[in-house]
Formats: C-alpha cells, sequence, structure tokens
C-alpha cells in the first residue's frame, strides 16, 4: 500500500545497539574493513541519500558530538565540502574527548576548509538564521544513548527543533532511546532517519515515530556471510505488516458450510456498554467465523439485531441461576470466546469473567480485551494477597489472546502507564510471562509477544513482532473492540491464537490505513474497518 513514510520497503529484521555493534564488528573481521573506513562509508551514504532528497540543496550544518556518530558527521562534512557544497560543524561537546576514529574524522574535515566551532558560538548568531536550501545533519548522539539529556543537548535539540529546516538523522533521532523507543523531555524531531547497518527495533514503536520521519536503510555493502551469521539471524524483534500475514489464510473449499468456519461467544455489553460487545461481534463475522453468538444484557438484544442480524444475541441479566446453564451452553458451541468488550465492573461482570475462564480453561481459546483484563488484574491481585489457598480463576492459559493498551497492560503488571510505555519491549514480555499466551500491547507500533515451537519440538521460544500497520485516525472509541472480534473470528477457522493475533493486527492496521486513504484521519470510526477487514481477509 503506498502512503507517506511507507516502511513496506525496509528490512524485517530489528536489533539492539547491542547487536547491531555486533555486526559492525563482523563487518569489519570479515570484509575486512577499518572501522575508521566503515565511518567513511556511513557518512557517503548519508550524504548521496541526502544530496538525492533535496536536489537544490547548497549548504549542511552537521551538528556533531563526542562519540561514533559525531565522527559520522565530521566525514559526511569532509565529503560535502569536497562537492562544493557549503559545509560547516557546529560541535556539541569537547572535541578532546572525540574517540580516535572521530578524532580523525575531524581532522579530514579540517583539511577539507569545514569550520568547526562549538555550536554556542554561532546558535547566539544572528547568521545562525540559515536559508531554506539548507539541510541540518543531526549527528550529536548514537546508539549508545540510554538518558538523560545533558543541558546543552537539551538546549542544542531545541535550536534544531525551531529552526524549520529539514532535519537528517544519523542513525537515530538524538534523545531516542534505540532499544526501547523512549524519548525523555526531548530528542531531535528529524525529517528523515538514515539507519545504517541494522534497522533499530525503537525506532518503530512508542513516541519513536513522531521523531524518526521517513527511515531509509543501508547496510553500508554487508557481506553474505554476515548476513548469514548467528548474529544477523537471530534479531531482537521482527517487523510485520499486512505482506508478512498473506498467507494466513486459504482458499475455503467449494463444499465449505459454516460449520466449519468455527462459531464465536462474544461475551460483554454490560448496561449502557453494548455497543462494544456488538461492534466485536460484527467484526468476527466480517473475519469470516461461520457463526457468532453474542451474549450480552437484555436491553441490548434489539439493538444488536437490528444493527447486525446475522448476529445470534442472548440476553442474560441473571448472574447465576437459569443464566448459567444458558452460559455454559453457548461456551460448549463456541471454538473461541471474546472476552470484555463493554464488559463493565458489577456484579453481572465479575460472573461472566469467572463462568468463561472456568470452563474454557486451558482447552478453549479466550480473547481478553478491556475490561476483562482489567478484572483478571483484579483478581490476580487478591490471590496474591491470599494466604495462598486455590486460585479463584485460571490466571494463565496457553490459549488466551490478551490485547491490552498500556493503562491496562499497567494494571496487568502493577506497574504505572509512564514504567510501561518507558520500555514497551520489556513490558510485553513481562505481559506474556505472566499471563502466558499470546499478547499483543497496542498503541503506535503495538508490539505482539508469542510462543512457537522450537525446530526440537520439546521446547518453545517467545518472539516479539513489531506491527508497523495503522494511523492516528485510530484513536477513537471502539478499535480494540473491532480488533478484539477480528482475532475471534479468525481462530474460530482454525488459526492459532499466535497466528490469528499477528494476522488480525496486521489486517486491522491495513483497514484503518485503507479508510484512511479515501476520506482521511479525523472522524475515523471503528465501524468504518468493517468492509475493509472484509476485503482484506478474502486477498491475503
Amino acid at each position: 500500500m503506498s502512503r507517506p513514510h511507507s516502511h513496506t520497503h525496509l528490512p524485517r529484521q530489528l536489533y539492539t545497539a547491542r547487536q547491531v555493534r555486533a555486526l559492525d564488528q563482523l563487518m569489519i573481521e570479515q570484509v575486512p574493513i577499518s572501522s575508521l573506513k566503515l565511518m567513511r562509508r556511513a557518512a557517503s551514504v548519508v550524504l548521496s541519500v541526502v544530496c538525492q532528497r533535496w536536489p537544490q540543496l547548497r549548504r549542511l550544518v552537521v551538528f556533531a558530538g563526542t562519540g561514533n556518530n559525531g565522527g559520522d558527521g565530521y566525514y559526511l562534512a569532509a565529503l560535502a565540502a569536497a562537492d562544493g557544497i557549503k559545509v560547516q560543524v557546529l560541535e556539541c561537546g569537547d572535541h578532546e574527548r572525540l574517540s580516535a576514529d572521530a578524532l580523525s574524522a575531524r581532522v579530514e574535515a579540517i583539511a577539507a576548509g569545514v569550520s568547526c566551532r562549538p555550536y554556542d558560538m554561532l546558535l547566539d548568531l544572528a547568521s545562525a538564521q540559515f536559508s531554506q536550501d539548507t539541510v541540518l545533519i543531526d549527528a550529536i548522539l548514537g546508539t549508545g544513548f540510554k538518558g538523560p539529556l545533558r543541558e546543552s543537548h537539551e538546549s542544542v535539540i531545541e535550536w534544531i527543533n525551531g529552526s524549520d529546516l529539514p532535519v537528517v538523522s544519523v542513525d537515530l533521532p538524538s534523545g531516542l532511546n534505540c532499544d526501547t523507543g523512549s524519548v525523555g523531555e526531548i530528542a531531535v524531531k528529524a525529517t528523515m532517519t538514515v539507519c545504517l547497518v541494522g534497522l533499530k527495533q525503537g525506532l518503530f514503536t512508542g513516541k519513536a515515530p513522531d521523531y524518526a520521519g521517513e527511515i531509509v536503510f543501508h547496510d553500508l555493502g554487508m557481506p553474505e556471510s554476515v548476513r548469514a551469521s548467528p548474529q544477523a539471524r537471530s534479531p531482537s524483534s521482527t517487523r510485520i505488516d499486512i505482506h508478512a500475514v498473506t498467507d494466513c489464510l486459504i482458499p475455503r473449499s467449494a463444499s465449505t458450510h459454516k460449520g466449519q468456519c468455527g462459531n464465536v461467544l462474544v461475551v460483554g455489553g454490560d448496561l449502557g456498554f453494548g455497543g462494544a460487545a456488538i461492534m466485536a461481534a460484527e467484526a468476527a463475522a466480517r473475519a469470516g467465523a461461520g457463526t457468532v453468538t453474542l451474549l450480552t444484557r437484555s436491553q441490548h438484544t434489539t439493538a444488536a439485531l437490528m444493527r447486525r442480524p446475522e448476529v445470534m444475541v442472548r440476553g442474560v441479566d441473571e448472574p447465576d441461576g437459569f443464566g448459567s446453564e444458558q452460559i455454559l451452553a453457548l461456551l460448549q458451541r463456541a471454538s473461541v470466546v471474546v472476552l470484555g468488550p463493554g464488559l463493565g465492573n458489577s456484579n453481572w461482570s465479575h460472573s461472566m469473567l469467572r463462568q468463561v475462564l472456568q470452563f474454557a480453561g486451558t482447552h478453549l481459546p479466550v480473547v481478553l480485551d478491556a475490561d476483562a483484563l482489567n478484572l483478571l488484574a483484579e483478581y490476580a491481585s487478591l490471590e496474591a494477597e491470599s494466604d495462598g489457598g486455590d486460585a479463584v480463576l485460571p490466571l494463565r492459559s496457553p490459549l488466551w489472546v490478551l490485547t491490552p493498551h498500556p493503562g491496562e497492560a499497567a494494571r496487568l503488571l502493577q506497574l504505572t502507564v509512564s514504567a510501561v510505555e518507558s520500555d514497551r519491549f520489556a513490558a510485553v514480555t513481562s505481559l506474556q510471562s505472566r499471563w502466558g499466551g499470546s499478547v499483543v500491547l497496542k498503541g503506535a507500533g503495538s508490539l505482539l509477544c508469542t510462543e512457537t515451537a522450537r525446530a526440537d519440538r520439546v521446547e518453545t521460544e517467545v518472539g516479539i513482532d513489531v506491527c508497523t500497520e495503522g494511523n492516528p485516525g485510530m484513536a477513537s472509541g471502539g478499535m480494540g473492540d473491532v480488533l478484539a472480534g477480528l482475532i475471534g473470528g479468525l481462530i474460530a477457522q482454525g488459526l492459532s491464537p499466535a497466528l490469528a493475533l499477528r494476522c488480525g493486527v496486521c489486517i486491522h492496521g491495513e483497514a484503518a490505513d485503507l479508510a484512511v486513504e479515501e476520506a482521511g484521519e479525523r472522524g475515523l470510526l471503528a465501524t468504518d474497518l468493517m468492509l475493509p477487514i472484509r476485503r482484506l481477509v478474502n486477498h491475503l
């Protein structure tokens, strides 16, 4: 799908800073190439990308730090000067603290006639109001940055962000943690980030998309021997999009009937919250489930049938008694349960949760969303405070799919939202470890943590995916309910919970992107995704 800043051309393997340093070292050993020549090659690649993107370029202003990222900047300045481009380096730190390679790059820049002066001597001058044919190069902080920023770095980043000029960050925007995607008080807001050797996982989740701009990747001529190495073949996470799940649904045979396509039971919709459960049920139907049953409060049955008469609706108001018999019959027919959309926090809500989880145990897939996650966190907290007696509910299952947003994740992990957002990779890993099954931590760059069987089939291993589908228009009510129903509908058709989660998240995000292409982001409604979902599940 063609859209601004599309990531479809980028590699799927994502790495941490430590892993990229290991790949750097492998290249130095196996090409072989000196670290100095590798730095020069990086500078040449960035300059080439900049000149292609801004052919009207007349001046470069390079902000250089004291690490190897700054060395890239010095070399870039030297190469630009040799090409006849006006260039100056503003040094963001004491040049006497430069690494050996970066110092060599500085010497070469000065020999090429480049002015290298402390940034504060120039930024305070009126001459620092550069013309519009100027591009700024951010080579201040590299992959080793973990925060917090120094006060001097904060001031130069504030100036860069307020300059109203194009900004190109070398490897990643300064102030961004390349492992987590977190940002402290401030980071460079790049127009473009030229990422080198290996894609950094932090560029694609959390606040990072607000700062990275367009992402361009270059492996600096990585040889096949390095690409085939265990280090390169063991990324910390994997980037996924709609193109990564094209084979998740096989064509149906001519004799297929609805009984072969599964039954989804959606449980939710307490008083006043019927819409959430209705949307989840409709999404399950649009995903292709054979039949969908909605278990909700009686007051919502008419609205549900008017909205989607194909859904079978059962109204239950008694938390126990006759309602329990009816619930048991519905559970026995279900291929999967979607529990939580609009579930609420009443006695009825608690009863629905208990009955579903006690029946499902570890043999029936359950998609837990919204209020079901909050109630689950509450039960887990009560169990932790008990004296070790029998658990009221099963509190983990390999067949569960959990779909929390950061607030729900914080309650499940007994953390603050800011702690979850400060390292989303650690948070989603902890969620999967604590609750089992498959987990998605929703948000910009949703993270998925799932278990897969190893080749020896004796043990499982946990992997993390980063979904790059979706857009800010999805910041509206009901999106999560649609996702939960969509995942349930895919499980009903025979997909494993882990595969249904991967497919569901990508389809959900791509459906939103398709809807936005027609009418824009603002005003996007969750129900606008229904028809794009149907189109997508028929063309994967």
